[in-house]
């Protein structure tokens, strides 16, 4: 031990001076704090302990959590002139990465190894898991101890678990479909994640990537996988883990939330016309009265209602009275039976579980909006008062926008002393409904979220200082007023456009159909090219009836496009050409919709157990992006320009429906293909070539991943 070495441990005494000191000199010959007491091998602790004249046995009672080994490694990386990696080093050591070692080393210890060396050189201590796991409190430790050690019960017993424990595996399950049940099992999930106690605090100077990289080692890791890894390393896993899920299970938890609303709207609107075409049929004489009075408007467009109308119906203007009066005494009109229909279906079904979410999710807007918070608050206040019918008498009942319109005829109501009030149940279904379509334009948004975050944090930091240089960028007024009056022009200018043009086009006709109203001539089949059909000729008389699979192999040996495929876990101890056989099969199995069990019954000598864990540790969805960058990079440099032509930025987006499990929260059923699934949105060059394709839902925005599209086919080109 060096002199100045020896003044710094004189200074700390008891049980803490042998573990200050390890500390210390691991520091020195690693440039790193060690991740746990494994990595002192015993003869090292005991050769310190006697220059230290200390008993090895008081490494036991050094604690490797807590302020005091916070304020130790404080005081080593001040001694040794080291900082704590943050994220704009963390961003220059992967671009050195990069740049100097991934090109020519492709192993991940190597890759690590080099890592370290070049962090030690910068003075920079690596983004550790024991940085990490030291700010988690000893509450926090245990509630991770006990997730595992369900996960273990739920995997060892028939019975089931009670219904508080969530277990991790339960935790890292994605959501199912639409419904009561699924809701309720994603708040358990919820509340139990947050139970740990995981604060934004616990990764606030770590890399994203870092954070990313321990999240996705732990998802597909076993608990008696994850017990192998030293203690801090596990804890920094799992706690990656658990803060991405919390994220994650929120948004899922506002996407059920908007899911659940627009189907009870959805039903009780198809249960009201059922109803009202019921009514219709039912009231004697009303078909008759209906073919006259639309024969006469028609025979005369432009006589007026009491000289045509009144005189085609037998009893004139009184009959039409009496059938008015008949409909609003005794037959449903359209919107109240809607409105009357959707509030039974959400009080004796769905509330309980929207109920609930108003627990555990945290509604904000900015003042603008704030009444509908303070709705939902309302809400929130008196869902346990039992059955009551109407809100206290002179409880302040905030108004919002939700409820103008055809909401206030069964809104408000006289009580038994004649006093006006809120229906309680009428109250909270028009304020979901409110807060769904706050939700989906932004004016509202869930603290915790990713994606339905505040969507002030998407603009820079200083947009506001920056307004007028930002709109100058993006050749927009700064007046809303007159942005909004442009558009409107722009829309109006475009739709007349459309009007004027579609009259005049032969292969597109607009009619009333049960297939749909319009309806496009198909086109001429293109006469195949004589090229196209020699080269189809021969390949067949070389080769025959190339397999799939046989395509697939051959792509993989001449891109070495799995070459760069590693595992998440950081290693792996497969050789590389079986590893390569079994990616491919995975692929076969997902790409052909055969599936991995059946891919698996081949005389390949690979079973389904060993496929299914090449699949989860190294085809992630990275791998799988980049598989296809590297596919599409051949295809471009292999490409005969003579005959196909220079690359463009050129573009086509299509979307292709694909049918879907219910289990799966994207599945929504689509009204043009008229059945339930999801997007697949492709992005091809002008060469047929697909750039990028991305999964969206049959209701979102084709515009916006369209753009999206285009923006990555531009990068790579």
């Amino acid at each position: 031990m060096l002199d100045d070495e020896c003044a710094l441990v004189n200074a700390k005494h008891g049980a803490t001076r042998l573990g200050f000191t390890l500390l210390l000199k691991f520091y020195t010959r690693h440039g790193r704090f060690p991740s746990g007491v494994s990595e002192f091998p015993d003869g090292v602790v005991e050769f310190v302990a006697r220059q230290l004249s200390a008993a090895p046995s008081d490494l036991a009672s050094y604690e490797w959590a807590g302020r005091t080994v916070e304020r130790h490694r404080a005081q080593i990386r001040e001694r040794l002139g080291f900082r704590e990696c943050t994220v704009a080093d963390a961003d220059q050591l992967t671009a050195w990465l990069a740049e100097n070692v991934t090109e020519r080393e492709r192993r991940p210890d190597r890759a690590r190894e080099e890592l370290l060396a070049r962090c030690q050189l910068e003075r920079i201590e690596p983004a550790v898991s024991s940085r990490v796991a030291g700010r988690l409190g000893q509450e926090s430790r245990l509630r991770i101890a006990t997730l595992l050690a369900v996960d273990d019960i739920e995997d060892t017993v028939d019975d089931e678990p009670a219904d508080d424990w969530v277990a991790l595996g339960r935790i890292k399950e994605a959501a199912g479909s639409v419904s009561l049940e699924t809701m309720l099992g994603e708040i358990a999930k919820l509340l139990a994640v947050r139970a740990v106690g995981i604060g934004p605090e616990v990764f606030k100077d770590v890399s994203p990537s870092a954070v990313a990289g321990w999240r996705a080692r732990a998802a597909v890791e076993s608990p008696s996988h994850l017990r192998t890894h030293p203690e801090e390393l596990r804890l920094a896993m799992l706690a990656a883990l658990l803060r991405e899920r919390e994220r994650e299970i929120t948004d899922t938890l506002v996407e059920l939330l908007i899911s659940t609303v627009h189907r009870v709207a959805a039903r009780a609107e198809k249960k009201a016309t059922n109803e009202l075409v019921a009514e219709f049929k039912r009231v004697h004489g009303k078909e008759n009265i209906l073919f006259r009075v639309a024969e006469a408007s028609l025979n005369t467009p432009d006589g007026t209602v009491r000289r045509v109308v009144f005189p085609a119906v037998t009893g004139g203007e009184q009959t039409l009275r009496d059938i008015v009066n008949e409909f609003k005494t005794s037959g449903p009109l359209y919107r109240r039976t809607v409105q009357t229909t959707l509030k039974a279906s959400y009080t004796n079904h769905y509330r309980r579980g929207l109920i609930r979410l108003l627990d555990v999710l945290d509604f904000r807007s900015s003042s603008a909006h704030q009444p509908v918070i303070e709705a939902l608050r309302l809400i929130r206040r008196f869902a346990d008062a039992g059955n009551i019918t109407y809100y206290p008498f002179g409880a302040l009942i905030p108004k919002h926008r939700g409820l103008r319109g055809d909401w206030e005829d069964i809104l408000y109501r006289e009580d038994t002393r004649g006093r006006r009030r809120v229906v309680r149940m009428v109250y909270e279904v028009a304020t979901f409904q409110a807060s769904r379509d706050a939700l989906r334009c932004k004016e509202i948004w869930v603290a915790g979220a990713d994606r339905w975050r505040n969507p002030d944090e998407d603009l820079p930091v200083n947009f506001a200082q920056r307004r007028v240089e930002h709109y100058r960028t993006l050749r927009k007024p700064l007046d809303p007023g007159e942005f909004i009056a442009d558009l409107r022009g722009e829309m109006r200018s475009e739709l007349q456009a459309l009007n004027d043009a579609i009259p005049k086009l032969d292969w597109l006709s607009v009619a009333e159909r049960r297939s749909g109203a319009i309806k496009l001539t198909p086109l001429d089949a293109q006469v195949e090219p004589r090229n196209l059909r020699r080269v189809k000729a021969e390949v067949l008389r070389r080769w025959g009836t190339v397999p799939l699979i046989d395509m697939l192999k051959e792509t993989a040996l001449r891109t070495l496009c799995l070459d760069t495929v590693t595992s998440v876990a950081g290693g792996g101890s497969i050789r590389s050409d079986v590893l390569a056989e079994r990616l491919l099969l995975a692929i076969y199995a997902y790409g052909t919709n055969t599936g991995i069990r059946a891919v698996s019954s081949g005389a390949h000598g690979h079973n389904e157990d060993e496929i299914r864990y090449a699949r989860r540790r190294y085809l992630t969805v990275e791998a799988a992006r980049s598989i296809a960058v590297q596919i599409a990079d051949a295809t471009f440099a292999a490409r005969n320009p003579g005959l196909w032509g220079a690359g463009s930025t050129a573009v086509a987006s299509d979307s292709t429906h694909i049918r879907a499990l219910d289990q799966n929260i994207l599945t929504e059923w689509h009204s043009r293909y008229h059945g339930r699934g999801v997007l697949i949105y492709w992005h091809v060059e002008k060469q047929s070539m697909a750039a990028h394709s991305q999964l969206i839902s049959c209701s979102a925005s084709e515009v916006a991943a369209m753009i999206e599209g285009a923006m990555r086919h531009v990068e790579r080109r």
